[in-house]
């Protein structure tokens, strides 16, 4: 169950990330009125100011190259029982937690944020929970 609830999470952070950094990009090199979202789902560029960027390029290709890329190389070599599978899911989980926190010091806060701040620290309680190390404490009482 626990390794199950973490290949769901690192797939889920995967494939979000992917395509949120996607639409950035697209976003970037076409214009937030030619990507084909809904308004209510476009990029507003006020969201840059203040920030190092003037486009969404920079911040999409990260988001899409090293979180999703963390996520997706902590899901193939846990599926994969391999042996550097906990190292890629711990890179993978703070990946996103730091997304989450330098993001938040850039734009106002969302639920969004919340729920992949959770994701993260899920991801990284369920890896401490798959190797063992989540029950020690309440076994030592």
């Amino acid at each position: 169950m626990t390794r199950a609830s973490l290949l769901a999470l690192l797939a889920f952070v995967a494939l979000t990330s992917i395509a949120g950094g996607a639409v950035m990009v697209a976003s970037a090199s076409l214009g937030t009125d030619r990507v084909g979202l809904p308004p209510e789902m476009t990029l507003p560029s006020e969201l840059l100011q203040g920030s190092p960027f003037n486009t969404y390029l920079v911040p999409g290709l990260l988001l899409a190259l090293v979180v999703g890329g963390l996520h997706v190389a902590g899901f193939m070599l846990l599926i994969r029982h391999h042996r550097r599978a906990p190292f890629a899911a711990a890179l993978a989980g703070y990946s996103i937690l730091i997304w989450i926190f330098v993001q938040m010091v850039f734009v106002p806060f969302s639920v969004l944020q919340a729920v992949y701040f959770a994701a993260g620290l899920a991801e990284l309680g369920l890896l401490l929970l798959l190797l063992g190390l989540g029950g020690s404490v309440a076994r030592n009482r």
